[in-house]
């Protein structure tokens, strides 16, 4: 191997270490015996991020707005979003600023994953 594949070797391993980290932090928080998937995590943070709570659940379509809500804010960090404001029920309203690059959904994971850990570093004990 040369030296650019060991660096990516390394920083693929950094982040399934922290990725690991923010699934177990998570599942602590939420007292659940079972590690969230991204899915979840994009959802939970939509929740946190949209302040919208309900006495009944969600509907499967604000289930996929509160994920698409999620991935609005940690890839704002990347210059992809910009939060805009809420409407007239309290959602949060994103504009596209940039079109993502074409990626596998290996690679979408990646990204996703690593601005994931980014955004729940602020939370976390170090």
């Amino acid at each position: 191997m040369n030296q650019a594949s060991d660096q990516q070797l390394d920083a693929a391993m950094q982040l399934d270490f922290d990725w690991l980290k923010v699934r177990h932090y998570i599942k602590d928080a939420l007292g659940r015996d079972d590690l969230p998937d991204l899915n979840a995590i994009l959802f939970m943070i939509g929740v946190q991020e949209a302040c919208i709570e309900t006495e009944d659940e969600y509907t499967k379509e604000e289930k996929q707005d509160l994920m698409h809500i999620g991935t609005c804010t940690i890839l704002s960090a990347d210059g992809y979003y910009e939060f805009i404001g809420r409407d007239e029920d309290g959602w949060p309203h994103f504009k596209n600023l940039r079109k993502l690059p074409s990626m596998s959904l290996a690679e979408q994971a990646t990204l996703l994953k690593s601005s994931a850990v980014r955004y729940f570093a602020e939370f976390m004990p170090k």
